[in-house]
């Protein structure tokens, strides 16, 4: 990139000219004005030399390319991006701007900045911050008429792969949060990328699946409604509350009606920090997440629905019936208000509610009972967890942070008490009543962790800090990737964690402390391996007729353990794989299939002198069964002058015997056979 000029290639030398075309716009009358103004400044910030280097693209045109300059560690980390990419569903270019340096060298000083950019990457506009929609058309538009009257932009098309077109199919994809219905047991899921609410029993059966797979902002039957992104849900007496973050509102799902409506919210991003107004009149902005809660009263009733709302940095209520908030009026069913948190975001903690400072509120859990009577507050862009108190409204410290109220970069991965205890944008919380423990899903560090209330220690309780999908004997050693949600259900027993990005809901028994998949299934006991089980699934292609079917040796494995099968298979003297031939493997276990839910059920061989290693981890819930796990394997390949190309297939069988009681084979399974 070209050193920065004295003007017109960052943003403090394209600002005095900008800001003078700005204020000429506050007083032009009509829209031909406005575009004969933008025009004439094109004219003056179009001669400046002082042009940025850019690649070349294949073809001209309006092309959008998100530059991606981090503020947490984890942000850095091009998976990370990649699945922010995904779970976001952008369809643009995305730049990873690691060690800042176009941030510093384009003078940027705040997230999000725009620039726009004539066809020389010379800059011609910046607009800091939110809320510029309009400017952004009438630059843009006026912009792409300048150069193309000077013959300098085409209206061509700019072909773009997208990367979530070469993802395999999967049951979720990433699912935000998981709540667990007390009555029956069943979990309510925010299927968060296929923009569906999933309603299964604690077995994993699927009992309702509602919305998707596709974003919308619909009302009405299960299979019409449609949601943008839903991520907090709450659940009581067959009713779900939904936090339909991307619509920017909140939705009611009628369990025994199989209907869905909308209680709170318009449908566009609210700018309102106040509220008050009947909820479908309420503007709202990005809630993601909710919780029942109970109005002045003592008799415990569930009046309230307590809001998370990031895109204002507050906490809000919704009255599901009539009744008061603490220093308030009776307030009458369906009213939307603030609660706690000025607007600004800020890690501010203050007696006043209303002068309290959050900074993304992202995880709601609450504490009804004395001597807590709070709402836990997983504060992301602060790294804290906070409380709030349902008598008084008054924001407390928990842990995490620092004591300044405007360091919002004070993250990190300690366990400790209080204030030197440091966590990563962490986006859930829970409540553990049984042992008066809160359990936090430590986002960025991929961490589960726990913090005594009392004593304000925080520990880690799961996970290694690896952005990984291993589950292990222990804990510890078992990894997460940017879990978003959890809660507590079997009284007490089972922690259920949203593990995001790893597309998955993992079960922790806090008693046997064995960690496991949840397995997802139809009522007609078929595993759902990807979103939408009505549609017809692949099938696997057949083996050839004289592939042979080679019967090994049974193995013991255990509950949680990761089996191992290494190809090991020699073709003729001077043989080849078919370049570009899909020479590949594929598991299967009939009549268990079950077993292979969240596995990776298939791979290529690219190459005989590197052939792959398959790996199959054994649900940990899995205490005892046997089975047969089939290896499937297609080779294309050529004689040696490849006067001869031809298919060959061979069919390993693996019997399993699955047990708690006994030490599962640790050796590797080799697959072996001489064509």
């Amino acid at each position: 990139m070209a050193a920065p000029g004295p003007r017109g290639c960052s943003l403090s030398g394209l600002l005095p000219a900008q800001t003078s075309l700005e204020y000429a716009l506050l007083d032009a009358v009509t829209q031909e004005e406005k575009d004969s103004l933008v025009y004439q400044y094109l004219q003056k910030v179009d001669g400046w030399e002082q042009d940025l280097l850019v690649p070349e693209f294949p073809e001209d045109g309006l092309l959008i390319v998100g530059v991606h300059s981090a503020k947490f560690p984890n942000e850095k980390v091009l998976d990370s991006i990649k699945s922010a990419v995904l779970r976001y569903n952008i369809t643009h270019p995305v730049v990873n701007d690691a060690d800042a340096s176009l941030w510093q060298e384009l003078e940027v000083s705040c997230w999000p900045t725009l620039v726009i950019l004539g066809p020389r990457g010379n800059m011609l506009f910046s607009l800091i911050g939110e809320g510029h929609k309009d400017k952004l058309f009438l630059y843009t538009s006026i912009a792409l008429k300048y150069y193309k009257d000077r013959g300098q932009i085409k209206d061509n098309k700019i072909g773009i792969k997208l990367y979530k077109d070469s993802l395999p199919p999967s049951p979720l994809l990433f699912p935000g949060k998981v709540t667990v219905d007390r009555v029956t047991n069943r979990l309510v899921i925010a299927d968060t990328g296929h923009h569906r609410i999933l309603v299964v029993w604690k077995n994993g059966q699927i009992q309702y699946s509602i919305g998707g797979p596709n974003p919308g902002r619909k009302d009405g039957t299960f299979s019409e409604s449609t949601f943008n992104s839903p991520q907090g849900v709450a659940i009581m007496n067959n009713i779900i509350y939904v936090a339909d973050t991307e619509n920017h509102l909140i939705r009611k799902i009628d369990l025994e009606a199989e209907m869905v409506s909308t209680v709170a919210g318009i449908g566009i991003q609210g700018t309102d920090k106040e509220g008050g107004a009947e909820g479908e009149q309420q503007p709202i902005s990005s809630p993601w997440d909710v919780v029942f809660g109970t109005s002045g009263s003592e008799v415990q009733r569930d009046d309230i629905l307590w809001i998370a709302m990031a895109g204002t940095h507050q906490i809000w209520a919704l009255l599901l019936d009539s009744g008061r908030l603490p220093k308030k009026n009776e307030l009458k069913k369906g009213t939307c208000l603030r609660f706690a948190g000025s607007g600004n975001e800020e890690n501010r903690n203050n007696a006043y509610p209303h002068k309290a400072g959050f900074a993304q509120p992202s995880g709601l859990s609450v504490a009804s009972e004395d001597p807590w009577s709070c709402l836990f507050v997983a504060d992301s862009e602060s790294s804290t967890v906070r409380t709030v108190s349902l008598k008084d409204g008054a924001v407390k410290h928990l842990v995490g942070g620092e004591r300044d109220p405007m360091d919002l970069f004070a993250f990190g991965d300690v366990d400790g008490v209080g204030i030197n205890a440091k966590l990563q944008h962490p986006l859930g919380v829970t409540w553990d009543k049984k042992r008066n423990l809160v359990y936090v899903a430590d986002s960025y560090n991929h961490k589960i962790k726990v913090v005594d209330p009392k004593t304000k220690t925080c520990t880690t309780l799961a996970g290694t800090g690896d952005a990984s999908n291993v589950i292990s004997s222990s804990f510890t050693q078992s990894t997460f990737n940017e879990p978003g949600g959890l809660c507590i259900g079997e009284n007490g027993q089972l922690l259920y964690v949203a593990d995001t990005n790893n597309h998955q809901i993992k079960v922790m028994d806090l008693e046997t402390k064995m960690i496991s998949v949840l397995p997802l299934f139809t009522s007609e006991n078929t595993v759902v391996d990807g979103p939408f089980p009505e549609e017809k699934q692949k099938t696997l292609p057949r083996l050839p007729k004289s592939a042979p079917a080679v019967k090994l040796s049974p193995v013991a494995a255990s509950p949680g353990q990761t089996l191992q099968f290494k190809l090991r298979l020699d073709l003729p003297s001077g043989a080849k794989l078919t370049e570009g031939a899909p020479s590949c493997w594929f598991l299967t276990a009939e009549g268990n299939e079950w077993l292979l839910q969240g596995q990776i059920p298939s791979g290529e061989i690219e190459s005989i002198s590197n052939q792959p290693t398959i790996s199959l981890q054994i649900p940990g819930d899995c205490v005892s069964l046997e089975a047969v796990i089939s290896v499937s394997v297609f080779l294309y390949y050529c004689s040696a002058d490849s006067s001869a190309c031809m298919m060959k297939g061979i069919l390993f069988s693996q019997p399993l015997q699955i047990s708690a009681t006994q030490q599962g084979c640790i050796a590797p399974v080799e697959l072996q056979y001489v064509f």
